[in-house]
């Protein structure tokens, strides 16, 4: 008996679990759509008297055809141009992360930790010391902890830390600067060429400030110098696409786990030109903050050569093969990757640098200086193939350049290329003297370094370029909103009456 007495009190509960469960759902679509009930009366109503007065309105719009359809292509082409317009994207503010004086390596302390090390031999120890004496590098460039440490410990824990204080420290000073919350970032942007861990980069920033759930972030990796832009570029085209928001946009190169211990006279350039740093920058498109923000973007034009195997391989990340070092350490034998530079490189990034601005030109340039390449262009092809192709002056687009501070060699092309002065050039020569070639994030460095002079006045167009591996040549145009001065924290702002400084030739 107590057994069917069971089952029909466990099949009425079921009952009542059902009807409370559609219940619930009835509840919830009512509420859902409550104001849309509520205005099923009106639109009846609505569609009741258009019905009584429809033979009326038939009449009226039959004899003013042609004024309904006018209004009504007007109507749809303003609804289409609304839907499709372009979203200004305004530059807050930015910020530059600048280490602890105790990180400073000093061109002696240089050699001498090198040196103690034993990976290298006399012949490599002799190339570095002549690479840092006509880098364009000063005695105040910084090196990550793991570096500062004999032997060096370049582990993948102390690349997350590194990775973490550039990082975290730039953005720190961003958002002080700002006051804007981490919560009101909607979209997420990290590069950093040769370190990608798991959890990525841009995880251990959403991790750390605890960002939305639905922020949109992308960890961009192995696209060498220029990525800055590239990264810059995806910010920009995410804003068009969701409104009223913000972007961070942090660009770094992690030194850690990426320095060369071996031999190979390639091999050996970036530990003498690449240092310590990051930058993060803060992007807008919400109207409201045009009034407070520095920059406005104009474009970004971005040119890959990578199709051209020789330009695919000029900057290249390899293992080595030189036996001459020093291999009874097997951490040293794990260590002997490295990054391997062309001497065809300057030819290449030349290359590379005339596509770019080709399409810039026309995007920039006054008409009188298009007209002339126009003319001198059409002049080579159809009369004298040996007339001197016509080199646009910039400066009439251009009233600050930017150019990224990969060594001296690269700064000295282009100034000549571009037939710049010497104050077009000043602040990526300082740059690499005071930071070094802090890659994708030295544009920054060298903006804060033009700031802190004030020289930026409302209506200037800043032009930053960048190269970077794979290999790619890329251009931003900025225009000022006001008179920009140095942000709180610029790395500048207890050196800048110290710069420019002589260098030595």
């Amino acid at each position: 008996m107590a057994q069917p007495n069971a089952t029909t009190v466990s099949g009425g509960s079921t009952a009542d679990f059902q009807l409370s469960k559609y219940v619930k759902l009835g509840y919830h679509y009512f509420i859902k759509h409550f104001l849309a009930l509520c205005l099923i009366p009106f639109i009846s109503f609505t569609l009741i008297k258009i019905s009584e007065d429809f033979e009326s309105l038939y009449l009226t719009l039959n004899y003013n055809l042609a004024t309904v359809s006018i209004s009504a292509v007007v109507a749809f082409g303003a609804m289409v141009g609304f839907m499709t317009r372009h979203r200004s994207i305004y530059l807050v503010d930015f910020a530059c992360y600048r280490p602890p004086d105790r990180l400073r390596v000093e061109f002696r302390k240089f050699m001498h930790h090198s040196r103690l090390t034993g990976d290298f031999d006399e012949s490599s120890l002799e190339f570095q010391r002549k690479i840092l004496e006509r880098s364009g590098l000063g005695e105040e460039t910084y090196l990550p902890d793991a570096l500062h440490r004999l032997p060096p410990q370049p582990s993948i824990s102390a690349a997350r830390a590194e990775a973490e204080q550039v990082m975290f420290g730039a953005l720190d000073n961003l958002f002080r600067a700002t006051g804007v919350q981490p919560k009101q970032i909607g979209v997420l942007v990290v590069n950093c060429s040769l370190f990608n861990p798991t959890p990525s980069l841009s995880a251990m920033i959403v991790n750390r400030y605890k960002l939305s759930g639905n922020v949109k972030s992308f960890n961009l990796g192995g696209m060498g110098c220029s990525a800055g832009l590239i990264a810059i570029d995806l910010a920009k085209d995410m804003l068009q696409l969701h409104r009223n928001t913000y972007a961070v946009v942090v660009s770094t190169e992690n030194i850690t786990q990426n320095w060369y211990f071996g031999n190979k006279k390639s091999m050996l350039i970036p530990n003498c030109l690449f240092r310590m740093g990051a930058s993060a920058v803060l992007l807008s498109n919400r109207p409201s903050d045009r009034r407070r923000s520095k920059y406005k973007i104009l474009h970004v034009v971005r040119t890959h050569k990578g199709a051209d195997d020789t330009a695919f391989k000029c900057v290249y990340q390899e293992q080595d093969d030189n036996d001459n070092s020093n291999d009874d350490n097997q951490n040293r034998k794990i260590s002997k990757i490295g990054v391997s530079l062309s001497k065809d490189l300057m030819a290449i990034a030349g290359d590379a640098l005339k596509s770019n601005i080709t399409t810039l030109g026309p995007l920039v340039l006054p008409v009188s200086e298009q007209l002339l390449f126009f003319v001198t262009l059409i002049a080579r092809k159809i009369g004298n193939p040996k007339i001197k192709p016509y080199i646009p002056d910039f400066k009439l687009a251009f009233h600050h350049f930017c150019i990224h501070a990969g060594g001296r060699g690269v700064i000295d092309e282009l100034e000549r290329s571009l037939r710049l002065d010497p104050v077009h050039v000043e602040a990526s020569r300082m740059t690499l003297h005071r930071f070094g070639n802090t890659s994708s994030s030295s544009i920054w460095y060298e903006l804060a370094y033009i700031e802190a002079k004030g020289r930026v006045r409302k209506g200037q167009r800043v032009w930053q370029i960048a190269f970077g591996s794979g290999f790619k040549c890329n251009s931003a145009v900025w225009e000022a909103l006001c008179n920009v001065g140095p942000s709180p924290d610029s790395p500048w702002l207890d050196c800048i009456d110290c710069y420019p400084v002589e260098l030595v030739q």
